[in-house]
Parts: structure tokens; C-alpha cells; sequence
């Protein structure tokens, strides 16, 4: 990424650069494993790698995981420009029920039919009402604030707050597999897109209820989860 000014570290090298050059900035990829939060990622490998300014380009939930990007030192200075190149995430869908978090993190709270959807109906409704340009309106449960709160700290008191939609884009989205009642898809999307919000939107598109029960990140621009490196490499390289 021509852009960039600082170092990225990936699998492939940071073995052997990183520890043994002592950088002060600059790009890690890391994956993320599941149950863990975004900051859960920034605490655990800021603590290893000793340097006192890290954050994050994009959260991921806790119930997804795959590529976070690492910004160290200086390089935080790259965070909003590495936040808003495109994504790409796989992500599977299941049919019939939704939950209040719009992903497998509640329970689901709502059912309905889906024996009547079709792979052709889910095309349609992907290419009709899910595709460029689309207003969307974000999860309660996500980490936009209202009043200096984070949303789903309201929904989890059992609070709920008037969400204005915005404009997010999707660039394309293919379907892998439609078993039984479950959707396996790659999407590709702006800054800003909530999965889980599509999801539970086809659900209701469909005549149905879904939710997300999966979801991986892929890439961010040509930065790619393949590349990352694993929490497991910090616990052998640094010590807590």
C-alpha cells in the first residue's frame, strides 16, 4: 500500500524484523480470535510489545474474527485512512429466527418461516435491496455512542435509542453455498457496513428472520487476514 510510510509486519516477516530492529512505528496484522475484543487484541499485544501508543483500524465484534490492523507509534497517524479502504468479509447467515444483537452473541427473540426462500430469492433480494448505495440503520448493540454511552451498554440495561440510517456501500456479494437454513456469502463493503445489519435486513426482506452466526474479515484494501500473524506468537516472543 503505497500510502503507508511506516512498516507493516505480518506473518511472513516480523520474526525477523521486528524484535530484532526494535521498530517504534508502524503496522501489525493480527487474528483475531473469536470471544475476544477489539481492545482485547490492543491490550494484549501492546503489553508484549512495549510501546505505550497502539490502536486499532476497525473493530471487529467479539463473535467475528480474522484481520484486525495494528497501528504502533506514529503510525496511529494511519488509523482513519486504513479505516476507510474497502472490506471483505465471509459471512454466514441462518434463516428462521433473529436475535436482539442481530448476531449469536443473544438469543434468538424472534422466529419465523423459511422453508418458502429460495437461492433464486435470496439473489434477487441481494441484488435489489442490498447492493451499491443502501441506507442502513446500525445494531443497538454495537459501540456508536449516544450521550457519551455505548449503545449496546443501553441495550444491555434493557434501553433503546431512535437510530438514524446511513448511506453504506456494497460493492458486491457472492453466495457460496444456501444448505437447509444457512447462507455462506462473501461480501464486499465501505466503511461503516454492519454485517449483522444486512443480515437481519434479508431476514425480514425475505419474509423471514436471520441473524449472523459467522463472520470472518478477510482484507481491508490489500491488507489480508491470510498474512496475519496469530495471538499465539506474542506469547512465544515476549513476555507478559
Amino acid at each position: 500500500m503505497q500510502w503507508i510510510d511506516f512498516p507493516i509486519f505480518n506473518s511472513t516477516n516480523f520474526l525477523s524484523e521486528f524484535k530484532a530492529n526494535e521498530i517504534s512505528a508502524g503496522i501489525l496484522l493480527v487474528n483475531k480470535p473469536l470471544g475476544w475484543t477489539s481492545f482485547d487484541v490492543v491490550k494484549y499485544v501492546r503489553s508484549r510489545i512495549q510501546k505505550k501508543k497502539v490502536g486499532h483500524a476497525g473493530t471487529l465484534d467479539p463473535m467475528a474474527d480474522g484481520l484486525l490492523v495494528l497501528c504502533f507509534g506514529k503510525a496511529t497517524k494511519s488509523i482513519d485512512q486504513i479505516q476507510s479502504l474497502t472490506k471483505e468479509y465471509n459471512a454466514k447467515i441462518k434463516l428462521g429466527g433473529s436475535t436482539p444483537s442481530y448476531d449469536a452473541e443473544t438469543q434468538v427473540d424472534q422466529q419465523a418461516a423459511y422453508d418458502h426462500i429460495t437461492l433464486e430469492d435470496i439473489e434477487q433480494k441481494l441484488l435489489s435491496e442490498f447492493s451499491g448505495d443502501i441506507q442502513q440503520i446500525p445494531p443497538m448493540y454495537s459501540a456508536l455512542k449516544r450521550n457519551g454511552k455505548k449503545l449496546y451498554e443501553l441495550a444491555r440495561i434493557g434501553k433503546s435509542v431512535d437510530l438514524e440510517s446511513r448511506l453504506v456501500h456494497v460493492y458486491s456479494t457472492d453466495i457460496h453455498s444456501f444448505t437447509g437454513n444457512t447462507l455462506e456469502l462473501t461480501i464486499n463493503c465501505s466503511k461503516g457496513t454492519y454485517i449483522r445489519s444486512i443480515a437481519h435486513d434479508l431476514g425480514i426482506a425475505l419474509g423471514s428472520r436471520a441473524h449472523l452466526c459467522g463472520l470472518t474479515r478477510n482484507k481491508i484494501g490489500d491488507l489480508e487476514a491470510k498474512q496475519a500473524l496469530e495471538i499465539s506468537v506474542f506469547d512465544s516472543l515476549f513476555k507478559q
